[in-house]
């Protein structure tokens, strides 16, 4: 079981999930990265770039 970073919700990662991939958290909607078989972390949030 996988726990959602920022609320704390429990699951399980769908099989074959693969470090790096994006998923949504059921729960609050949150981005979180796959870290390991049953971990997982705040996605990090891409900054805009604003045509620089």
């Amino acid at each position: 079981m996988a726990e959602c970073p920022v609320c704390g919700a429990e699951f399980k990662l769908v099989e074959g999930a693969e470090k790096g991939e994006i998923i949504t958290c059921n729960d609050c909607g949150s981005e979180l990265e796959v870290t390991g078989k049953d971990s997982v972390q705040e996605a990090p949030q891409e900054e805009e770039d604003w045509g620089e």
